[in-house]
């Protein structure tokens, strides 16, 4: 089924259909059309599968998507148009162009986190760039993904765009295709995988994956609001994003207000008893929920620590001080689970970080600009905020993606349309004159040619 799937994309790929921009327009309107009308039905989706709050549905799933839609659409037809380059004067008269090409046909491999934007968004892009895609959303969400399977059949023809649903052996099977782009967003090890994958055939990918973010709090900083703008950051979707503060290195002054203050706005923002509030997530899926109960083993939580199995359900957590070779501190988080270290110097600081691979994000709350952007420059990741969390994600100006082992590759915005375009430079020379200086006879013309040379 996949291989005939495939070769009916590529097939139709070659009909040269996809390269018009306003055929691309007019199914991107509709999709538009259908997302804006069955908004309800998803946020009732993501409900279903893992309680989502409508709220958050809204701010970071359909809203998301459909100003990236309606963003695209207004701006389409300039992404695509050829780009004037400024030429050099050794290829005197010319005139110097970058074209944007679709790569054919593309596999889009989405979590379950965000299951909704995160396999629409790209999407958007892989259509507005000219190509035929495959979709495979995430198995764990399944009122989702059948939304979404739904969606895409009453706006494309199955030779364009096609939802593929099924688990490991469904990817597995998707991957040992020969397509002409991956788009990836998950863990590190199933990215390995997919990168492993890709390699035989020298197909390009984008990966977006994760890492341990690291937010450091420095002696000057504002406590109250660093608190409030972390627990936002922290527990929105339970904790289940790649992007979420995963522990808090703090100055030992600060630790002690910190944590009052931490305590006061989890109550602020989930009651004290955070597992009757409609505001806040669950849990996954049991395997999830295990995982993450087990980093909560002789922990000291200062904040939270209750768990129900049978209603996937962690609280908003704070733990003090543990060990670097915790189960908590050994690997992304991925939960509503906080660790904070505290520190005295900025030595220790860089001992800390630096002892895992570069990540996908890093926060700074500080009033000291000076400092603030001293660690911003210090520390290689994906993208961050200095006396905020998460919100860079927010900017479709600024590229999402990681750097080593948190990411190839980055999109939002026209990043997304560039990521799934290749740019081929194309020179135009001009008729009505030839300079005769680069043919063959050389004799004579090389004093010539090395004087020139300085001067271009």
């Amino acid at each position: 089924m996949i291989p005939e799937l495939l070769n009916n994309q590529k097939t139709y790929f070659k009909t040269g259909k996809t390269l018009c921009v306003s055929y691309r327009k007019t199914l991107l309107k509709s999709l538009l059309n259908q997302l804006e009308s069955r908004e309800q039905d998803i946020i009732d989706a993501l409900y279903n599968d893992f309680k989502k709050p409508e709220f958050e549905s809204v701010l970071t799933e359909t809203a998301i998507v459909i100003q990236d839609l309606k963003l695209t659409i207004k701006k389409l037809n300039k992404w695509a148009k050829p780009k004037r380059v400024f030429p050099v004067l050794l290829n005197f008269p010319s005139s110097d162009y970058l074209y944007a090409e679709p790569y054919g046909s593309v596999l889009i491999i989405a979590p379950w986190n965000y299951p909704y934007q995160l396999a629409l968004a790209p999407l958007v892009g892989a259509i507005a760039a000219g190509n035929t895609a495959i979709l495979k959303p995430s198995e764990l969400t399944p009122h989702t993904s059948a939304l979404i399977s739904d969606i895409i059949k009453t706006v494309f023809k199955p030779e364009h765009v096609t939802v593929v649903q099924g688990g490991v052996d469904t990817s597995t099977k998707l991957l040992e295709q020969h397509w002409d782009y991956i788009f990836f967003t998950g863990s590190v090890a199933v990215g390995k995988i997919v990168a492993k994958a890709a390699a035989p055939n020298l197909t390009p990918v984008t990966l977006e994956l994760g890492g341990k973010n690291p937010c450091i709090i420095d002696d000057t900083a504002n406590i109250k609001l660093a608190a409030k703008r972390i627990v936002w950051g922290k527990f929105v979707n339970a904790g289940q994003t790649c992007i979420a503060p995963d522990y808090v290195l703090i100055h030992d002054s600060n630790k002690a207000a910190f944590y009052k203050a931490m305590q006061h706005e989890i109550q602020l923002a989930y009651s004290t008893t955070p597992k009757q509030s409609k505001d806040f997530a669950r849990i996954i899926n049991t395997k999830n929920f295990e995982r993450l109960s087990k980093m909560l083993v002789n922990q000291n939580c200062i904040i939270g620590g209750q768990t129900d199995a049978s209603n996937l359900y962690i609280a908003p957590t704070v733990i003090d001080e543990p060990q670097l070779d915790s189960e908590v501190m050994k690997d992304e988080i991925f939960g509503p689970i906080l660790p904070v270290i505290s520190y005295q110097n900025d030595s220790e600081l860089e001992t800390i970080i630096l002892s895992y691979n570069k990540p996908l994000s890093l926060y700074v709350f500080s009033t000291n600009s000076a400092k603030a952007k001293q660690l911003i420059q210090k520390f290689s990741f994906g993208g961050g905020c200095i006396n905020d969390t998460i919100v860079h994600f927010a900017n479709h100006r600024l590229p999402f993606g990681g750097v080593g082992n948190s990411g190839l590759g980055a999109y939002h915005g026209q990043y997304t349309f560039d990521t799934f375009s290749h740019k081929k430079g194309v020179v135009k020379k001009a008729n009505w004159l030839d300079i005769p200086v680069r043919y063959a006879p050389y004799n004579g013309k090389l004093n010539f040619v090395k004087k020139a040379l300085k001067w271009l």
